[in-house]
C-alpha cells in the first residue's frame, strides 16, 4: 500500500491495535518517510484507555509531534473542514470484533462520508474478524439507529472492516469514496484469530471477545456484566438475584471509572471458566438475559431504552417479557438474517 501514500499528505484513523509486529503503524509510517499530517482517534482514544463513550480531547502524539484529532471530543464526531483539508489519503487501521454495536466501524463510515465530500482516498488495512464465523441476531431497524448501531446488519455481521466499508458504500449506507482495501493474507471467515492487543479496555481476553455479543445486551438492563472487575464480559449479576453462589462487587478500574452497580455486592453467574472453543460458538444468545430477567421478576423495569439500541429492534424486549423461549425469538429474525447473508456475498473479500 506504500505506493498509494508516496508524495501525498497522509492521515490515519488508528488506535492502540494499529500495530505492525512490535511497532505502531504511526511510528512505522513516520520512520518510512510518509508525510503524516493527522491522526484521527475513535472511541477509547488513540491509546485505547478511555471509558466507553468517554469524551477524549484532541492532543499531540508525543513521539512524532503529529496532531491527534479525537472523533470522541464531544463535538460532531466528524472532523472540521480544516482537518479534512490537511490530508490527501486516509489510512484506516483498527481491530474490530465483528459486532454491530462495536463503534470502530461507525467512526470509519463517518470518515468515509467526510472523505467522499472532500475527494479524499480511503485505504483500509484489513484485519481478521475474531467473530467472523458467525452471522446472528436481529437486523437493525433503522428507527433505532444510534452511536452503537449505524447500518442495517445483524448483531454479528460476519464482515471485516474492509468488507464493511465495501458493503456500506455499495448499499448506500455510506457515501461513495475512492476506496482501497488491503486484504489480509491467508484468512477466511472460519479462521480462528486471537487478538494480539486488547481492542478496548473492557475486552481484555479472547473469552470476553467471544461472549461480548451475548452479554453486551445487559448494558440495556439493570444487570452488571462485570465492568469494574478483572473479568468484564465474562460474568453477570445483580444485588437481588437469587440462588446464586457466585458474587462480585464492581469497583472503579481503568476503563470503567464509574461502573454500573459500583460498590454493590452482585450475585450472579461466572462464565470465566467456559472453554474458549465453547465461548467461540455462543454467538448472539439471549439465554443469559432471559435468565436474569426471569430471576429478578421486575417486568419492564428490568430494561432501559439502551436495550433496543443494542439489539436493534423493538420486539425482542416484548417477547422476553411475554415469556417466549430463546428459540422462538431467534426464529423471528431468521428470515432477515438469510436475506442479509445473500446481500453480503457480493462484498466479501474472503471465503
Amino acid at each position: 500500500y506504500f505506493p498509494l501514500l508516496r508524495g501525498r499528505r497522509v492521515a490515519v484513523l488508528a488506535n492502540q491495535t494499529s500495530r505492525v509486529g512490535d511497532e505502531h503503524l504511526v511510528d512505522l509510517l513516520h520512520r518510512s518517510g510518509v508525510r503524516l499530517t493527522a491522526i484521527f482517534s475513535p472511541e477509547h482514544g488513540f491509546r485505547g484507555t478511555a471509558d466507553a463513550g468517554e469524551q477524549v480531547a484532541s492532543s499531540v502524539d508525543a513521539r512524532t509531534g503529529i496532531p491527534i484529532r479525537s472523533l470522541y471530543d464531544g463535538n460532531a464526531k466528524r472532523p472540521s473542514d480544516e482537518a479534512m483539508r490537511s490530508f490527501d489519503v486516509l489510512v484506516v487501521d483498527m481491530q474490530d470484533v465483528g459486532l454491530r454495536f462495536y463503534t470502530y466501524y461507525i467512526s470509519m463510515l463517518r470518515m468515509m462520508d467526510a472523505c467522499a465530500d472532500f475527494g479524499r482516498r480511503v485505504v483500509v488495512l484489513d484485519r481478521p474478524n475474531p467473530n467472523g464465523h458467525i452471522i446472528d441476531g436481529p437486523v437493525l431497524d433503522m428507527k433505532y439507529r444510534s452511536g452503537v448501531g449505524a447500518i442495517p446488519v445483524p448483531v454479528l455481521h460476519g464482515l471485516t472492516m474492509g468488507e464493511i466499508a465495501r458493503m456500506a458504500a455499495g448499499q448506500g449506507w455510506a457515501k461513495q469514496c475512492a476506496l482501497t482495501v488491503v486484504k489480509c493474507r491467508n484468512y477466511t471467515h472460519a479462521t480462528e484469530y486471537l487478538l494480539p492487543v486488547a481492542p478496548s479496555p473492557n475486552l481484555p481476553t479472547a473469552r470476553a471477545v467471544y461472549l461480548y455479543a451475548a452479554l453486551c445486551p445487559f448494558e440495556g438492563t439493570v444487570v452488571s456484566l462485570g465492568r469494574g472487575t478483572d473479568k468484564p464480559f465474562e460474568m453477570y449479576g445483580h444485588p437481588d438475584m437469587t440462588g446464586r453462589t457466585f458474587s462480585f462487587t464492581p469497583r472503579p478500574t481503568a476503563g470503567a471509572k464509574h461502573p454500573p452497580l459500583e460498590g454493590r455486592l452482585c450475585r450472579g453467574v461466572d462464565l470465566s471458566g467456559m472453554p474458549l472453543a465453547e465461548a467461540r460458538e455462543v454467538g448472539f444468545s439471549l439465554r443469559y438475559v432471559i435468565d436474569a430477567c426471569a430471576d429478578l421478576g421486575m417486568g419492564d423495569k428490568f430494561f432501559t431504552p439502551m436495550f433496543e439500541k443494542l439489539v436493534g429492534v423493538g420486539w425482542v424486549r416484548e417477547m422476553i417479557l411475554a415469556g417466549a423461549s430463546e428459540a422462538e425469538i431467534r426464529a423471528r429474525w431468521a428470515d432477515d438474517v438469510e436475506r442479509y447473508r445473500e446481500k453480503r456475498v457480493q462484498y466479501l473479500l474472503y471465503e
